[in-house]
């Protein structure tokens, strides 16, 4: 029986049902080197908490998430979640491929978000393997017409510690008999002051990213793009969050268009830092997109240890291809064809200071 930091009842309990029933079930995993902490479980291959030290050496849990599996199973927020097929939205929730019209299920204003009702981040994924100081990797078939995308398709994730206080996400996928969109993400919420630590405002972020794809009113992107210079978008230069969020015409809810932005390219993506902490969250990765939104639509949301998620709680930070890419002839394609396959790298480095 292995030590697990701060463990929830919920935690304790997908433990003895891991243990109880095997990989079949919904099971906690956890991932520990040094001073890192990771719990995760196979219910929507989802991060449950990442834990690490501040500038003092105290250890606090700086994801947002829940204590009750049923609040994730009736969860709207994806907290941790890996988000399939295609993540982000699909307008009008209808895409045409090969001659084919594809219809899909109508889950945000009439358009598709985050693969349709139940998407990869509601599903239960088997565990292919698992070793705590290492590695763990869950794997998940989706079979063909899946809320409606063609064709079947194999997908793994693996989650592995490396180095000190850094973390890798892989995400793999391969199409197995037809060609279908593909655009996996990695959908924790962070908060460097701990999860419960209030509103991340004060956050300062560097997003390495010079342009955006503007959207409408239902955020569904135009086809165009935008310079971020001079806009409440421009996090260019290193600034809090909050300092320039009141000129928004929204919310931070925009996918930037990473600089190098050549396929496959692994690049830095952003740097977040937190003062009081002084923790400081480094991100790369192998997209040409970077989903950063600030958690503006959280409201009194019920979390971990009695924590309660206002509004700017967390940020989600989802490296990802550009979203209804499959309706823009001019964004790169996320098609993936039988025998091609699909890759996404995260690198994820804390420190504190």
């Amino acid at each position: 029986m292995f030590k697990v930091y701060r463990v929830s009842s919920f935690l304790l309990w997908l433990l003895l049902l891991a243990q109880a029933h095997g990989n079949d079930k919904i099971g906690f995993y956890q991932l520990k080197r040094g001073n890192l902490h990771l719990n995760l479980t196979n219910y929507g291959a989802s991060v449950i908490s990442v834990i690490v030290p501040d500038k003092h050496g105290n250890l606090g849990d700086i994801t947002l998430g829940y204590d009750d599996i049923e609040q994730y199973k009736n969860d709207s927020w994806y907290f941790g979640a890996t988000i399939g097929r295609v993540a982000n939205r699909i307008g009008h929730a209808q895409f045409t491929l090969d001659g084919h019209a594809y219809k899909l299920p109508a889950n945000d204003h009439g358009n598709t978000l985050h693969g349709g009702f139940t998407g990869f981040s509601d599903v239960v994924w088997t565990v292919k393997s698992h070793k705590e100081d290492d590695h763990v990797t869950f794997t998940y078939d989706s079979y063909d017409h899946e809320q409606g995308f063609p064709g079947r398709l194999e997908v793994s994730v693996t989650y592995m510690v490396i180095g000190t206080n850094k973390y890798c996400v892989k995400m793999i996928a391969k199409p197995i008999d037809k060609a279908t969109p593909v655009n996996l993400a990695h959908h924790t919420y962070w908060n460097l002051k701990g999860h419960n630590g209030g509103d991340i405002l004060s956050h300062e972020v560097q997003i390495f990213g010079s342009k955006i794809t503007p959207v409408d009113k239902k955020l569904i992107p135009t086809g165009k793009f935008e310079s971020v210079k001079g806009t409440p978008y421009d996090f260019l230069e290193p600034r809090e969050v909050g300092s320039r969020i009141n000129d928004l015409p929204g919310l931070y809810d925009m996918n930037y268009v990473l600089d190098a932005s050549s396929p496959n390219h692994f690049r830095k993506v952003l740097i977040v830092r937190e003062k009081v902490s002084g923790r400081k969250l480094e991100l790369w990765s192998n997209q040409i997109g970077l989903q950063f939104y600030t958690g503006g639509m959280l409201n009194a949301t019920k979390g971990k240890d009695g924590a309660i998620y206002h509004k700017h709680g967390g940020m989600a930070l989802e490296t990802q291809g550009f979203p209804d890419a499959v309706n823009h002839s001019n964004f790169p394609s996320q098609i993936v064809r039988p025998g091609e396959t699909y890759k996404h790298y995260m690198v994820y480095r804390f420190t504190a200071s």
